[in-house]
Protein backbone atom coordinates (compact mmCIF):
# COMPACT_ATOMS: atom_id res chain seq x y z
CA UNK A 1 0.00 0.00 0.00
CA UNK A 2 1.54 3.65 -1.02
CA UNK A 3 2.01 5.86 2.11
CA UNK A 4 2.24 9.57 1.91
CA UNK A 5 6.28 9.33 1.59
CA UNK A 6 6.84 6.37 -0.03
CA UNK A 7 5.64 3.88 -2.54
CA UNK A 8 5.90 -0.49 -2.96
CA UNK A 9 4.70 -2.80 -4.38
CA UNK A 10 3.72 -6.09 -2.45
CA UNK A 11 3.60 -9.92 -3.65
CA UNK A 12 0.13 -11.24 -4.59
CA UNK A 13 -2.13 -13.30 -2.74
CA UNK A 14 -3.57 -14.03 -6.05
CA UNK A 15 -1.55 -16.50 -8.49
CA UNK A 16 -1.23 -16.78 -12.71
CA UNK A 17 -4.30 -19.01 -12.55
CA UNK A 18 -6.58 -16.65 -10.87
CA UNK A 19 -5.59 -13.93 -12.72
CA UNK A 20 -6.12 -15.44 -16.14
CA UNK A 21 -9.68 -16.51 -14.95
CA UNK A 22 -10.09 -13.04 -13.84
CA UNK A 23 -8.79 -11.56 -17.28
CA UNK A 24 -11.06 -13.68 -19.01
CA UNK A 25 -14.10 -12.17 -17.56
CA UNK A 26 -13.76 -9.31 -19.98
CA UNK A 27 -13.20 -5.71 -19.13
CA UNK A 28 -16.54 -3.78 -17.53
CA UNK A 29 -17.47 -1.64 -14.68
CA UNK A 30 -15.16 -2.70 -12.05
CA UNK A 31 -12.55 -4.40 -14.41
CA UNK A 32 -9.83 -3.03 -16.87
CA UNK A 33 -6.93 -4.56 -18.61
CA UNK A 34 -3.64 -3.03 -20.05
CA UNK A 35 -0.81 -4.94 -21.92
CA UNK A 36 1.52 -2.28 -20.40
CA UNK A 37 1.14 1.81 -18.85
CA UNK A 38 1.61 3.70 -22.00
CA UNK A 39 1.68 6.97 -20.01
CA UNK A 40 1.15 8.47 -15.97
CA UNK A 41 -1.84 10.59 -17.45
CA UNK A 42 -3.43 7.68 -19.43
CA UNK A 43 -3.13 5.10 -16.40
CA UNK A 44 -4.25 8.25 -14.29
CA UNK A 45 -7.56 8.50 -16.12
CA UNK A 46 -8.09 4.93 -15.16
CA UNK A 47 -7.55 5.53 -11.77
CA UNK A 48 -9.21 8.40 -10.90
CA UNK A 49 -12.75 6.88 -13.53
CA UNK A 50 -12.61 4.00 -10.82
CA UNK A 51 -12.30 5.99 -7.92
CA UNK A 52 -14.58 8.26 -8.97
CA UNK A 53 -17.55 5.38 -9.60
CA UNK A 54 -17.46 2.44 -7.38
CA UNK A 55 -13.80 0.96 -7.70
CA UNK A 56 -12.23 -1.31 -9.75
CA UNK A 57 -9.12 -3.51 -10.75
CA UNK A 58 -6.35 -2.85 -13.19
CA UNK A 59 -4.64 -5.60 -14.67
CA UNK A 60 -0.86 -4.89 -16.53
CA UNK A 61 0.46 -7.43 -18.61
CA UNK A 62 -3.12 -8.71 -20.51
CA UNK A 63 -3.17 -8.53 -24.27
CA UNK A 64 -6.42 -7.41 -26.04
CA UNK A 65 -7.21 -11.47 -26.54
CA UNK A 66 -7.24 -11.58 -22.69
CA UNK A 67 -4.07 -13.65 -22.65
CA UNK A 68 -1.22 -13.07 -20.29
CA UNK A 69 1.96 -12.18 -21.26
CA UNK A 70 3.50 -9.86 -18.26
CA UNK A 71 5.79 -6.87 -18.43
CA UNK A 72 9.69 -7.00 -17.84
CA UNK A 73 10.47 -6.08 -14.41
CA UNK A 74 7.42 -3.79 -12.69
CA UNK A 75 9.61 -1.12 -11.70
CA UNK A 76 9.16 1.21 -14.35
CA UNK A 77 5.32 0.51 -14.60
CA UNK A 78 4.98 1.23 -10.79
CA UNK A 79 6.73 4.21 -10.82
CA UNK A 80 4.30 5.39 -13.42
CA UNK A 81 1.29 4.23 -11.27
CA UNK A 82 2.99 6.30 -8.27
CA UNK A 83 2.72 9.28 -10.53
CA UNK A 84 -0.47 8.54 -11.32
CA UNK A 85 -2.33 8.05 -8.26
CA UNK A 86 -0.35 10.53 -6.33
CA UNK A 87 0.79 13.53 -8.68
CA UNK A 88 -2.23 13.11 -11.50
CA UNK A 89 -5.01 12.23 -9.34
CA UNK A 90 -6.11 15.16 -7.04
CA UNK A 91 -6.86 14.18 -4.37
CA UNK A 92 -4.30 11.23 -4.17
CA UNK A 93 -5.46 7.96 -4.57
CA UNK A 94 -4.25 5.10 -1.98
CA UNK A 95 -3.89 2.32 -5.05
CA UNK A 96 -2.57 -0.83 -3.95
CA UNK A 97 -0.26 -2.77 -6.09
CA UNK A 98 -0.22 -6.58 -6.16
CA UNK A 99 2.80 -8.45 -7.63
CA UNK A 100 2.16 -11.42 -10.00
CA UNK A 101 5.60 -13.65 -10.89
CA UNK A 102 5.10 -14.98 -14.46
CA UNK A 103 8.22 -16.75 -15.42
CA UNK A 104 10.57 -14.16 -16.17
CA UNK A 105 7.74 -11.89 -16.53
CA UNK A 106 5.21 -9.80 -13.59
CA UNK A 107 1.69 -9.33 -13.62
CA UNK A 108 0.30 -6.30 -12.06
CA UNK A 109 -3.22 -6.05 -10.33
CA UNK A 110 -4.03 -2.93 -8.88
CA UNK A 111 -6.82 -2.48 -7.02
CA UNK A 112 -8.35 1.27 -7.14
CA UNK A 113 -10.76 1.94 -3.87
CA UNK A 114 -13.73 4.00 -4.28
CA UNK A 115 -12.54 7.09 -2.83
CA UNK A 116 -13.99 8.68 -0.29
CA UNK A 117 -13.60 12.40 -1.29
CA UNK A 118 -15.34 12.59 -4.41
CA UNK A 119 -14.86 14.00 -7.40
CA UNK A 120 -10.97 12.85 -7.92
CA UNK A 121 -9.58 15.59 -10.78
CA UNK A 122 -7.24 14.43 -13.20
CA UNK A 123 -4.11 16.96 -13.85
CA UNK A 124 -2.47 16.39 -17.39
CA UNK A 125 1.50 17.26 -17.19
CA UNK A 126 1.92 20.84 -18.54
CA UNK A 127 -1.40 21.42 -18.57
CA UNK A 128 -3.68 23.32 -15.47
CA UNK A 129 -7.12 22.13 -16.76
CA UNK A 130 -8.53 19.54 -14.76
CA UNK A 131 -10.71 16.91 -15.59
CA UNK A 132 -13.23 14.42 -14.05
CA UNK A 133 -13.66 10.82 -15.27
CA UNK A 134 -16.38 8.25 -14.67
CA UNK A 135 -16.37 4.51 -15.34
CA UNK A 136 -19.50 3.42 -17.60
CA UNK A 137 -19.36 -0.12 -18.34
CA UNK A 138 -16.21 -1.22 -19.84
CA UNK A 139 -15.18 2.86 -20.95
CA UNK A 140 -13.84 6.00 -18.85
CA UNK A 141 -16.23 9.08 -19.61
CA UNK A 142 -15.70 12.79 -18.73
CA UNK A 143 -18.02 13.79 -16.41
CA UNK A 144 -20.09 16.92 -17.35
CA UNK A 145 -20.31 20.01 -14.99
CA UNK A 146 -23.51 19.46 -13.69
CA UNK A 147 -22.78 15.38 -12.88
CA UNK A 148 -19.40 17.24 -10.69
CA UNK A 149 -21.45 19.46 -9.02
CA UNK A 150 -23.80 16.64 -8.28
CA UNK A 151 -21.12 14.63 -6.47
CA UNK A 152 -19.84 17.56 -4.78
CA UNK A 153 -23.02 17.91 -3.08
CA UNK A 154 -23.56 14.00 -2.31
CA UNK A 155 -20.20 13.83 -0.72
CA UNK A 156 -20.80 17.93 0.98
CA UNK A 157 -22.28 15.91 3.97
CA UNK A 158 -24.85 18.99 3.62
CA UNK A 159 -28.11 18.60 3.23
CA UNK A 160 -29.96 20.32 0.28
CA UNK A 161 -32.53 22.46 -0.04
CA UNK A 162 -34.90 23.92 -3.19
CA UNK A 163 -37.56 26.44 -3.48
CA UNK A 164 -40.73 25.11 -5.36
CA UNK A 165 -41.64 27.97 -7.45
CA UNK A 166 -43.71 28.25 -11.04
CA UNK A 167 -39.63 27.07 -12.45
CA UNK A 168 -40.10 23.96 -11.15
CA UNK A 169 -44.20 23.25 -11.49
CA UNK A 170 -43.55 24.15 -15.38
CA UNK A 171 -40.55 21.46 -15.22
CA UNK A 172 -42.20 18.84 -13.31
CA UNK A 173 -45.39 19.20 -15.64
CA UNK A 174 -43.21 18.66 -18.63
CA UNK A 175 -41.39 15.83 -17.50
CA UNK A 176 -44.78 14.22 -16.57
CA UNK A 177 -45.34 15.02 -20.41
CA UNK A 178 -42.29 14.34 -22.21
CA UNK A 179 -40.12 12.03 -19.03
CA UNK A 180 -36.97 13.93 -19.58
CA UNK A 181 -35.32 17.25 -19.96
CA UNK A 182 -31.56 18.64 -20.75
CA UNK A 183 -30.49 21.81 -19.26
CA UNK A 184 -30.62 23.67 -22.26
CA UNK A 185 -34.34 22.58 -22.89
CA UNK A 186 -34.88 23.82 -18.83
CA UNK A 187 -33.65 27.45 -19.57
CA UNK A 188 -35.64 27.66 -22.84
CA UNK A 189 -39.13 26.30 -20.59
CA UNK A 190 -38.71 28.95 -18.39
CA UNK A 191 -36.93 31.78 -19.65
CA UNK A 192 -33.53 31.19 -17.14
CA UNK A 193 -30.02 31.52 -17.67
CA UNK A 194 -28.60 28.36 -18.28
CA UNK A 195 -26.84 28.55 -15.17
CA UNK A 196 -29.46 28.90 -13.43
CA UNK A 197 -31.50 25.96 -14.88
CA UNK A 198 -28.43 23.95 -14.29
CA UNK A 199 -28.13 24.87 -10.64
CA UNK A 200 -31.94 23.91 -10.52
CA UNK A 201 -31.49 20.70 -11.98
CA UNK A 202 -28.01 19.93 -9.87
CA UNK A 203 -30.35 20.55 -6.92
CA UNK A 204 -33.32 18.24 -7.37
CA UNK A 205 -30.75 15.27 -8.43
CA UNK A 206 -28.69 15.57 -4.93
CA UNK A 207 -32.01 15.40 -3.14
CA UNK A 208 -32.75 12.60 -4.91
CA UNK A 209 -35.67 13.84 -6.85
CA UNK A 210 -34.93 13.43 -10.04
CA UNK A 211 -32.32 11.07 -11.81
CA UNK A 212 -29.03 12.26 -14.17
CA UNK A 213 -28.43 9.93 -17.28
CA UNK A 214 -26.26 10.46 -20.50
CA UNK A 215 -26.89 9.17 -23.77
CA UNK A 216 -25.13 10.27 -27.02
CA UNK A 217 -23.00 12.49 -24.66
CA UNK A 218 -26.07 14.36 -23.80
CA UNK A 219 -26.96 15.23 -20.34
CA UNK A 220 -30.85 14.31 -19.50
CA UNK A 221 -32.74 14.20 -16.60
CA UNK A 222 -35.90 12.64 -15.31
CA UNK A 223 -37.90 11.27 -12.35
CA UNK A 224 -36.17 9.46 -9.43
CA UNK A 225 -37.53 5.95 -9.56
Amino acid sequence: MYSDNQHSASLSQMDYLDVKNLAQTGEGAFLESKRTIPSAYKIAREIAAFANTKGGTLLIGVDDDKSLVGVMGYQEEEFLLAKAAKELCQPAVDINIEIVYFGERDLLVIRVPEAPNKPIFVTEEDNEESTVFMREEDQNKVASKELIEIIKKRNSGEGVTFEYGSNEQALFRYLNEYGEITVEKFAQLVDIPRKTASSTLVDLVAADILNLFRKDNVDYFTYSQ
